[in-house]
């Protein structure tokens, strides 16, 4: 496979990069190498190729105006000439796009072989996307890094110029074949804000992190933030962002010289892009920059705050890693942030974090478990959460532990394999329909997923049993759920029962489609205002995130399952018509009279001509329960929850010796031996 990354801004380079040169080299570089680094890896990819813009800009570097840089074997960055050889900063670039865009047609014209997939970032690059697929049938997939209608929200007063973008991006996510998000929050939240977007078309791929921690040492560091310290042995709060308004680096020295003692306990290093003095970049890094600089004046804080000119890549993760020695702490106080690579960067180094609760820290740190969320514009609560990392012993050394371990996840390996994937279903097209005379369906987590050779029998078994068709049913989104059957190795599913029972999926023209039969099913009877208006701000409910929260569904944390018992007669005495479902020991979820897995599965069998009695269904934990209770051939594996203990004394439920996807395939097997057994004494043959 032939993969093309198209990106037109900053200035695109093999590593070492001077991130914050210009106002657009940042993050989604770091991004487009590792990415290209980890598929040029792959036995599956052919070539790894970046496409750029060509300029001539000496002071940025010469390389920028060679037609092709080399970085192994199977990757090469090629630079086009779009007959401009200045460089163009965003706003700048639209005009040379149809250019660019041209000569990039004439390029692809001249081979012998095209691209087998392009990969889009930004909606700039999604418009050059969308007409090589017109022209060429260049099939692409779109990553936006960052979206216009949050920023939108944001702003004072709307310009022309983002209604602009936002329509763009509204037409990108409309063409593309497949759109990339990072976090939850931009995948089920941010991208389906615009009118265009459809969820079947949305994939979360986690981005890794550079593990090459590079030979920088701590001395460097050291040597680079010194100058400006009177004691640089002193815990490190440490902030890297692109001198920007919307990454809040102002706001971040106000809260450091909020706390009397944060000055004296602490040292505070920003690193905010490159720069030669304060009259150089873009208008607003010159503000920002003499914004920065105008608050250390304001609060005093010269002797414990860094703000060095310039940096490299190895001086970056020397600072990781010298915050970490010293016990410091990492910030990221952006007012909105959609994913926050920094975060994992620190994590690779044991650093805890403080960041902002918008955008997609909330999901980076709900997995890595290792910092502190934060309202962006609060002061005071940035300044406390600092203190209390850099104070708390204990605090600071388990999350300084969970970011070690936890991170390890987070690899580019894995997001490669991922959108190799994800590319493969593009270029595969619908897939064929098949008759299915069984059914198996089965919960995700801990039931399926827990044993990677678990997994590998089961996927043998479903690839023999063609006439079993496989279908997920879990308490996940069908963004999590995408990403876990991918992650995983499973096989396809012929149906998605998603947010507990709450969401039937299926594919139709080759894009999964919500079921609205089946809402409109769920829906009799239900009532979320009342549901609203009754439960929120109850004691010992704490909602879980917005995108948790879904036109069917309700969802909490709670301590117990007392707590549960008690909402569902709290329910009950208004005349409130919901189900209450409790599982893994702290989540909670209420949802209409007539949904849950129990119903979807029925309304899937259904739908797919399947008896109930050839219906499997696999579980472990709470919200699996109606559908074991309701199922004739339903299986407990092994590792199942307490919650769920009792339904192994149930007839129609068979308790797995084994755990996870081999126990769920015991349980098939167990089930098919029994009925053969019953279909042979009815039918009066020996057993």
């Amino acid at each position: 496979m032939h993969i093309v990354s198209l990106a037109l801004g900053g200035c695109l380079k093999a590593e070492p990069v001077r991130y914050g040169l210009t106002e657009d080299t940042g993050g989604h570089i770091t991004y487009i190498l590792g990415e290209m680094e980890a598929l040029s890896r792959r036995k599956d990819v052919s070539l790894a190729e970046i496409i750029t813009r060509r300029f001539d800009a000496p002071q940025l570097g010469s390389v920028h105006h060679q037609a092709e840089e080399r970085i192994n074997p199977k990757l090469v960055i090629t630079r086009i000439d779009s007959g401009n050889s200045a460089y163009l900063a965003k706003e700048a670039l639209r005009a040379d796009r149809e250019a660019f865009t041209d000569a990039l047609i004439a390029e692809f014209c001249q081979r012998e072989r095209l691209p087998d997939v392009i990969h889009a970032h930004f909606a700039d690059a999604a418009d050059v996307a969308i007409r090589v697929e017109e022209e060429l049938g260049v099939p692409f997939v779109y990553t936006a890094h960052s979206l216009g209608l949050d920023k939108r929200t944001a702003m004072a007063v709307r310009s022309q110029a983002i209604e602009a973008r936002i329509a763009e991006e509204d037409r990108a996510i409309d063409r593309a074949c497949a759109v990339i998000g990072s976090s939850r929050d931009e995948c089920e939240r941010q991208l389906v804000a615009y009118p265009s977007a459809r969820i079947g078309k949305v994939n979360r791929l986690v981005p890794g992190i550079d593990r090459q921690q590079r030979a920088a040492s701590l001395a460097s560091a050291t040597n680079l933030i010194a100058p400006f310290l009177r004691d640089p042995s002193k815990p490190m709060v440490l902030a890297i962002a692109r001198p920007v308004r919307k990454k809040n680096l102002s706001t971040l020295i106000d809260a450091f010289a909020s706390i009397p003692t944060m000055r004296d306990r602490c040292n505070l290093v920003i690193l905010a892009g490159l720069r030669e003095n304060l009259a150089t970049g873009s208008e607003e890094q010159q503000q920002v920059q003499r914004e920065l600089v105008e608050r250390i004046d304001r609060h005093d804080l010269y002797g414990c705050v860094a703000y060095p000119k310039s940096h490299s890549r190895d001086d970056v993760q020397a600072l990781y890693a010298l915050a970490a020695r010293t016990r410091g702490v990492f910030v990221n106080p952006a007012l909105m942030e959609p994913y926050g690579l920094t975060l994992v960067e620190a994590a690779a180094h044991g650093l805890p974090v403080v960041a902002t609760k918008v955008g997609g820290p909330q999901d980076i740190l709900a997995d890595l478990e290792h910092g502190l969320l934060v309202d962006p514009r609060d002061v005071s609560e940035i300044g406390s959460a600092v203190e209390r990392l850099v104070t708390d012993r204990h605090l600071w050394n388990r999350c300084s532990r969970n970011a070690l371990a936890n991170s390890l996840e987070m690899n580019w390996e894995r997001y490669a394999a991922g959108f190799t994937e994800v590319a493969r279903e593009v270029l595969s097209g619908p897939r064929p329909q098949k008759q299915h005379t069984h059914l198996l369906v089965s919960d995700l987590d801990n039931t399926l997923t827990g044993c990677p050779e678990g997994i590998r029998r089961f996927r043998r078994f479903m690839e023999r049993r063609e006439k079993i068709g496989f279908v997920v049913a879990t308490g996940r989104s069908i963004v999590e759920a995408r990403r876990l059957v991918r992650d995983w190795g499973l096989p396809a599913p012929l149906a998605w029962i998603t947010s507990v029972g709450t969401e039937v999926y299926r594919e139709e023209a080759g894009e999964l489609t919500l079921d609205q039969e089946f809402s409109a099913f769920i829906n009799e009877d239900w009532n979320p205002a009342a549901v609203d208006s009754l439960l929120d701000g109850y004691p010992d409910l704490v909602a879980q995130p917005s995108y948790e929260q879904r036109p069917y569904k309700r969802s909490y944390f709670v301590e117990n399952e007392e707590c549960a018992a008690r909402i569902e007669n709290l329910l009950r005495s208004e005349n409130i018509a919901a189900r209450v479902v409790f599982s893994h020991g702290r989540l909670l979820d209420v949802l209409p009279p007539y949904a849950g897995k129990a119903a979807a599965m029925s309304y899937v069998a259904d739908h797919f001509k399947v008896a109930p009695s050839h219906v499997f269904a696999a579980g472990d934990s709470g919200n699996d329960a109606d559908m074991l209770t309701a199922c004739e051939n339903a299986i407990l594996v092994g590792n199942h929850a307490e919650e769920v203990a009792s339904l192994a004394t149930r007839s129609n439920v068979y308790r797995s010796r084994r755990e996870n996807a081999s126990g769920a395939l015991e349980g098939v097997l167990a089930h098919h031996r029994a009925r053969t057994l019953r279909m042979r004494q009815s039918a009066g043959v020996p057993a």
